[in-house]
C-alpha cells in the first residue's frame, strides 16, 4: 500500500535573484528554492514540487506582495505560452541575469581562467525581433482557464500557434504573438480561419491523423515574406486551394513552400520542400553583403542582433589578410562571408546540404572567390586530410548547435593548432565544457555575451582563444 506525499507549502517567502535556465531563486533554513515565473523581490506562497537534502522546487501559488521590479506581462499569452517567460521582468535585469549566467558556467560551475567579461550588448529590439517562427496546427488545442470544455463547438476546439510548456501534444491558440512582425500574425490567423470555414483537418499529436501539421513563417527586415505550409498527406485539392487562398490575400508572400510530411515528428530537415509560387527564396543584407535564405537554411533569428553578433567574431578572430580561416558549422557561410575581406581564404563546413548551396550561390552573388563550402558531418569531414588538402587553419571560428562541439572535432583543432579560435555559442553550458578542452593549449582572451532573445533566459556568447607560447 503506497503512502501518499504530504503536501508541502511554504508560505511568505522572499525570492532573491535568478538562477540557472531562468528560474528565481530563494533559500529556506539553509536550502535553495528554485522558483520559474518570480521575480527577485517577490513575497510569494510557494506549493513545494520536489524536495531533495538541498535544493528544491516549487510552483507559485499566490503572490503575497509583488516586487517592486514585477512589470505586467504585455502579452495575453503569457504564463500558458512556453515562450517569453521573462516579460514580467525588467530587461535590464535580464541582461543582468544573463550576464551572471555567462560568469557561472564558464568561471563559478567550469572554473575556466578567463579576462573579465565585457558587458551584454542589448537587443535593439524586444518585441517583433524574431525572422523565423513555426506555428502547429491541434485539433484539440489547449482549453484555457474558465472556458468550458462541454460548452465549446467543434469549429473551436481546433488550435494553431505554440507548444504549452513541457507539454508536446498540447498547443494554445495564439490570438497575437509578439515576437515577428506583421504579416505574421495575420496569416496565421486568416489560415485557421479558412482551414476551420472549409472543414481542412487540424493534426492530431497523439494519434497522427489530420491533413494540416504545422507552418512555418520567415520575414526580412526589406520586407520579403516566406510561407511554409506543411501537410500530413497529400490532398491535391485541398492544399491548392488553401495556399491559392493565401496567396491572393498576401500578395506580399514572395516566397510559397509547402511540404508533404508523414513522419513521425515535425522536422522538414529531411523532407522536400516545394516551391509553390514566388522565389525560391528570401534574401537578407548586411554590410552590402545578399544572403540567401531557403526554407531549409540556418539563419539567425535575431537579424539586427546577428550583425552586431558577427562584428565581435571578426573583431576576435583579428585577421590582417593573408589568415586561412575554418569557419565551423557556417549554415548559410553568413560568417565565412562577414569576414571574407580581412582574409586570404576562408573554408566553410556544415551539415546541411541545402544551406551549403544556399552559401555557395550567395558567394558568387557577393563576388566573394575567397570561400569553399563543404557539406558532411564535421566529425567526419574534419580530419588532418581535410585540412593537408585545403590548408592549415590560422584561425578557427567555431558556432556549433546547442550541444556544442563533437569530441573528435576538439581533437582535431588541438592537432590543428591554430593561431586563435573564435566560439560562438548560444549554449554556455556546453561552451564551458569545449573550453575546459581547448584551454589545454589556449588561453581565453576575451568574453563577450550578445543578448539575442529578449524575455527568455537564452543568451549568445563570443569567446576569444589564442595559443598558449
Amino acid at each position: 500500500m503506497s503512502r501518499k506525499r504530504q503536501e508541502i507549502i511554504l508560505e511568505n517567502i522572499t525570492v532573491e535573484n535568478i538562477a540557472a535556465e531562468g528560474k528565481a531563486l530563494a533559500h529556506v533554513d539553509g536550502a535553495v528554492l528554485f522558483l520559474p515565473s518570480a521575480v527577485p523581490g517577490d513575497v510569494v506562497d510557494v506549493r513545494v514540487t520536489r524536495k531533495r537534502k538541498n535544493y528544491m522546487e516549487g510552483t507559485v501559488i499566490r503572490i503575497v506582495k509583488p516586487s517592486e521590479h514585477r512589470l505586467s506581462p504585455f502579452c495575453s499569452h503569457f504564463g500558458i505560452c512556453g515562450g517569453c517567460k521573462w516579460q514580467t521582468l525588467p530587461y535590464s535585469m535580464q541582461l543582468e541575469a544573463k550576464q551572471q549566467q555567462v560568469y557561472d558556467q564558464l568561471v563559478r560551475i567550469g572554473h575556466l581562467e578567463i579576462p573579465a567579461i565585457s558587458p551584454i550588448i542589448a537587443s535593439s529590439r524586444t518585441e517583433y525581433y524574431r525572422n523565423k517562427l513555426e506555428f502547429t496546427f491541434s485539433e484539440r488545442r489547449w482549453i484555457e482557464v474558465g472556458e468550458n470544455p462541454d460548452k465549446i463547438a467543434p469549429e473551436d476546439r481546433c488550435g494553431l500557434g505554440f507548444h504549452v510548456g513541457r507539454f508536446f501534444d498540447k498547443v494554445l491558440d495564439i490570438h497575437t504573438c509578439y515576437l515577428q512582425k506583421e504579416p505574421s500574425n495575420s496569416i496565421r490567423l486568416f489560415i485557421k480561419e479558412y482551414a476551420v470555414k472549409h472543414h481542412l483537418t487540424f493534426f492530431n499529436i497523439r494519434e497522427h491523423r489530420g491533413l494540416l501539421r504545422n507552418m512555418i513563417v520567415r520575414t526580412t527586415e526589406a520586407g520579403n515574406v516566406m510561407l511554409i505550409v506543411c501537410f500530413y498527406y497529400d490532398d491535391r485539392q485541398a492544399r491548392e486551394s488553401l495556399l491559392d487562398a493565401v496567396a491572393e490575400k498576401f500578395p506580399e508572400i514572395s516566397s510559397l513552400y509547402y511540404v508533404i510530411n508523414s513522419k513521425a515528428n515535425d522536422s522538414i530537415s529531411d523532407q522536400e520542400c516545394i516551391l509553390y509560387k514566388g522565389d525560391d527564396c528570401i534574401t537578407e543584407e548586411m554590410e552590402g553583403l545578399k544572403f540567401r535564405i531557403g526554407p531549409k537554411s540556418f539563419y539567425q533569428t535575431n537579424t539586427l542582433q546577428a550583425y552586431e553578433l558577427y562584428k565581435v567574431a571578426r573583431d576576435f578572430a583579428d585577421l590582417h589578410g593573408s589568415e586561412t580561416v575554418y569557419d565551423l558549422y557556417t549554415g548559410t557561410g553568413t560568417i565565412a562571408q562577414f569576414v571574407s575581406g580581412k582574409a586570404g581564404k576562408v573554408i566553410g563546413i556544415e551539415y546541411v546540404p541545402e544551406a551549403i548551396e544556399d552559401a555557395k550561390l550567395n558567394a558568387e552573388a557577393n563576388g566573394i572567390s575567397n570561400c569553399e563550402f563543404f557539406a558532411g558531418d564535421m566529425k567526419d569531414v574534419l580530419n588532418s586530410d581535410f585540412i593537408g588538402q585545403h590548408g592549415h587553419p590560422d584561425v578557427v571560428i567555431l558556432d556549433p548547435p546547442r550541444a556544442g562541439i563533437h569530441p573528435d572535432v576538439a581533437k582535431v583543432i588541438l592537432e590543428a593548432r591554430p593561431d586563435r579560435i573564435v566560439y560562438v555559442s548560444c549554449n554556455p553550458a556546453s561552451q564551458a565544457r569545449d573550453l575546459a578542452v581547448l584551454c589545454e593549449n589556449y588561453e581565453v582572451t576575451a568574453v563577450q555575451p550578445v543578448d539575442m532573445f529578449p524575455h527568455t533566459h537564452h543568451v549568445e556568447n563570443v569567446v576569444a582563444l589564442r595559443i598558449r607560447q
